[in-house]
């Protein structure tokens, strides 16, 4: 149904001058990122253009800078020391609108790298555990490299791509990135304890990335029917699920189900979505769109901060005048 190449020979598909977008978070295709940075010798002035994305990123080695430039539409520690060096750039937009940028051709994206499940019967590879803006990078980019694994799990939603759209297929067999939480502290424990007793029953939860979240999560054992509409989740709703504590019963947007845009968490996560249409992962100019979010019955936001000063000014993207994250998704819930 489609022939496969060595990852070596798909990115050379990829030029000195042109802009390459890489599928984020857990879902970042590793094989043809080394494949892409083993090139360094012969490639100039490529932008590198992402989201956070989980595992290596070799192409941002300072070393390579006059090979690689890095464009991060969310900062992570991979590339966290690049920026910091000048050898990168943030660029800041909100989750939601991320899409416009190839959309309106803002981002001319010449290759994009994506992560993909095996191909089903009909031609059509899931995007698996991350579809944020990587639907319309696809849409608008001259050519389309696909890291197909084994071990990517099929989710639900649009997150859906046919062979037919996918110019070079490169076989892997490798598990998905984990990401292990930490159990909380005794003070981030009652922090999330006093933030559970916050929220209602019936009520949407958006929840963001670190042990806070984790911790509110773990204290809402005793709820009924929230909802969930977030951009990402990990391990921590699952058992509300199979609990029915989280039923989505009574959103308004995509009644039933649970809403997100990327996962990230552990193998039982990944197993726990494989094919469960009670997931489903959308585009994030969807999921993260004002519109949908305010249809949704009392949406809660629950999102870490990096620092509040005595008057309420709240900083979450960085630290002092150095960006340590970027904006994300979190101004489109909680605006």
């Amino acid at each position: 149904m489609y022939k496969t190449v060595s990852a070596e020979e798909a990115v050379k598909i990829i030029k000195s001058n042109s802009k390459v977008y890489v599928q984020a978070a857990a879902a970042a295709p590793t094989v043809l990122l080394k494949a892409m940075t083993d090139r360094h010798e012969e490639l100039r002035n490529v932008e590198v253009c992402h989201l956070h994305i989980e595992g290596e990123a070799p192409y941002a080695d300072p070393k390579y800078a006059t090979s690689f430039h890095v464009n991060s539409f969310f900062i992570g520690r991979n590339v966290r020391h690049t920026l910091a060096a000048g050898n990168g750039s943030y660029t800041p937009v909100f989750l939601s609108e991320l899409p416009l940028l190839f959309k309106r051709n803002i981002v001319d994206v010449s290759v994009a790298l994506i992560h993909v499940s095996v191909p089903d019967k009909h031609g059509y590879c899931s995007l698996g555990v991350s579809v944020e803006a990587t639907l319309a990078a696809i849409e608008n980019a001259d050519h389309v490299i696909a890291q197909v694994n084994k071990q990517m799990p099929r989710t639900h939603g649009d997150g859906i791509i046919h062979v037919s759209e996918i110019d070079y297929f490169v076989d892997c067999d490798e598990p998905i990135p984990e990401l292990i939480a930490r159990d909380p502290s005794e003070v981030e424990d009652k922090i999330g304890s006093h933030i559970a007793g916050l929220i209602d029953d019936r009520s949407t939860l958006q929840m963001g990335i670190g042990v806070i979240p984790n911790a509110v999560l773990s204290k809402l054992h005793n709820h009924k029917d929230l909802g969930l509409h977030t951009e990402m989740f990990s391990d921590g709703v699952i058992d509300l699920i199979l609990k029915d504590v989280i039923n989505s019963n009574y959103k308004a947007v995509n009644r039933g189900r649970a809403l997100a845009t990327f996962l990230m968490g552990s193998k039982r996560l990944y197993d726990y979505v494989d094919d469960n249409p009670f997931v489903e992962l959308r585009g994030s100019d969807y999921v993260n769109d004002v519109y949908m979010i305010r249809q949704n019955p009392n949406m809660i936001a629950i999102n870490s901060a990096i620092e509040v000063d005595l008057t309420g000014q709240v900083c979450a993207d960085s630290i002092g005048y150095k960006m340590y994250s970027g904006v994300g998704g979190q101004m489109d819930f909680i605006r």
